[in-house]
């Protein structure tokens, strides 16, 4: 669907054809509550939407014949472009926010990142764990595993693990996402 994005951000699509627009022979009308009006020439159709002061919209191109309605054009674009913008506002843009750890941390290091991550999954924004290892501590994974295991145990009211931990190059990864159900502010 070609859509063009002008100055204010509005959007208008130019996938409907209307009016003289439309170049067929047969159209199936449609009028505006819906009712079919059954097969009938192209210049019937505009007579009848011309007598109701309403515009003959192409809705179906490419059905056989296609399918035209009677319809008020500029109060449907306006409609539309409402219903747009209800549906941008209402959309969370999930973001995902890293916490980095380290193979030896200590108690209570760790549970200030806990603390952190909760906060972001209360946001509703996944949570990406990091290990760093450093030097010769990448021989010891079966820790930082622990770690990210243990960070999922204290995290499990809030969020379901999506990736497993994994390492990677010289880092072990973990994605939590925010469960569905948790209230969010």
């Amino acid at each position: 669907m070609p859509v063009f994005l002008f100055g204010g951000g509005d959007i208008i699509s130019k996938d409907f054809r209307i009016n003289e627009e439309i170049r067929v022979r047969e159209v199936r009308l449609v009028d505006t509550d819906g009712n079919q009006l059954g097969i009938m020439p192209l210049r019937e159709a505009l007579r009848i939407a011309e007598e109701r002061q309403l515009d003959l919209v192409e809705i179906a191109p490419q059905a056989r014949p296609p399918v035209c309605r009677v319809m008020d054009f500029g109060k449907y674009k306006y409609e539309q472009s409402k219903r747009e913008k209800e549906a941008r506002k209402k959309q969370k843009i999930v973001e995902i926010k890293e916490i980095k750890l380290r193979p030896n941390i200590e108690d209570h290091d760790f549970f200030v990142k806990v603390k952190n991550a909760s906060r972001f999954l209360k946001e509703g924004d996944k949570v990406k764990a990091t290990i760093i290892f450093r030097g010769r501590e990448i021989v010891h994974t079966q820790l930082g595993r622990q770690l990210l295991v243990r960070m999922a145990e204290e995290l499990k009211d809030l969020g379901n693990v999506e990736r497993q931990p994994k390492l990677e190059g010289k880092n072990m990864i973990m994605i939590i996402s925010p469960k569905q159900d948790i209230k969010q502010d």
